[in-house]
């Protein structure tokens, strides 16, 4: 029996650097993820700064994830890298490199596509995370429902129009001075406060939708990042927004997950599928996590990766590599990277 293949994934998207070795599906042999703290000086991502710290790490991060793995360069079978979405930069930072190693190795080069490999993060861990399942995938950048029946096949259901979850999380941090990123600070933040605190909307959010409406399965944060917006304008005028912040993080927070929740629900009762799956940064967010499970119930099954998984990370690359390299999907070493890379598989 031949051994599984020995992949190695490079992720580059934004601002985590990040290489892993992954025998078979699997067995993770070595793995590092290196985060830029820069960022939080501007309370945000500055793209050249992130492109320019990827090009001083990769090679000791590289390094890192063999030595902890054991091998060297050339015991690799394949090598795996994010090609896109992301900032354009800093994926060509790791798409140039993977291409010079596969060239210099002699190995296949496998380029993916930065979501779908938040869809394999959870079955580096789970097992049972296999498909069929419905998915939310929220990130920094996107927030995407899809129906996926099987590895590959991949069905959009609803998408956002305007903020991604993640990128509200980050503005309404901002916006009431609690630093960068803004995900966990907020969930810290919001476990001082009551929810029920200050009344926000549930931004795209009726009973009156019905499926087939262009509106049932999107997302919209745009609007609620502005009712946070002038909430904290009125508390200021009022000098009481120090001893609201709690509060309003906590508003914020479950009308954002409700509204993640309720259109999961949907996609639930449409599929017929009890099993759900949540990938993303914001997949580490304990509420949202609680939040589904309990709107599944009793004979449903929710799939997440732990918070290390949930990140930007070169498991998942490698992981995702690995499924294309089986199906015989090789790129050339004429690929490129592209920031608004298309989903592969993708129907809508």
């Amino acid at each position: 029996m031949a051994a599984a293949p020995l992949v190695l994934g490079l992720e580059t998207s934004c601002d985590e650097t990040s290489a892993a070795v992954l025998r078979g599906e699997r067995e993770l042999l070595g793995h590092v993820i290196l985060s830029q703290d820069v960022h939080k000086l501007y309370g945000g991502v500055v793209p050249e700064l992130a492109s320019r710290a990827h090009l001083r790490v990769v090679d000791d991060v590289v390094d890192g994830a063999l030595r902890e793995a054991g091998v060297e360069l050339r015991d690799l079978d394949v090598f795996g890298v994010t090609a896109g979405p992301g900032l354009i930069g800093a994926l060509l930072v790791g798409v140039t490199w993977a291409k010079a190693a596969a060239y210099a190795t002699g190995r296949p080069l496998v380029t993916v596509h930065h979501m779908e490999a938040h869809l394999f993060a959870a079955n580096l861990e789970l097992p049972a995370a296999e498909p069929p399942f419905v998915a939310l995938l929220v990130s920094g950048g996107h927030t995407l429902l899809l129906w996926v029946p099987a590895w590959g096949r991949y069905e959009l259901l609803g998408e956002t129009r305007d903020d991604a979850a993640g990128e509200a999380f980050d503005k309404v941090a901002k916006i009431l001075g609690l630093g960068y990123p803004g995900g966990p600070v907020i969930e810290r933040t919001a476990r001082e406060g009551d929810a029920r605190a200050h009344t926000l909307p549930r931004p795209m959010l009726a009973a009156a939708q019905r499926p087939g409406e262009d509106d049932y399965y999107d997302f919209s944060f745009s609007g609620l990042k502005t009712a946070v917006l002038n909430r904290v304008r009125e508390l200021e005028a009022g000098g009481r927004l120090t001893d609201e912040t709690a509060n309003l993080a906590a508003s914020f927070q479950a009308a954002v997950i409700d509204t993640l929740v309720a259109k999961t629900l949907r996609a639930v009762q449409a599929t017929r599928c009890r099993r759900v799956l949540l990938g993303g940064g914001v997949a580490a967010n304990r509420a949202l996590r609680d939040g589904l499970a309990a709107a599944l119930g009793n004979g449903g099954e929710l799939f997440f990766p732990t918070a290390r998984m949930a990140t930007d990370n070169g498991a998942m690359v490698a992981r995702a590599a690995l499924f294309h390299y089986q199906q015989g999907e090789i790129a050339g070493l004429d690929a490129t990277a592209r920031a608004d890379l298309a989903f592969p598989g993708l129907e809508r």
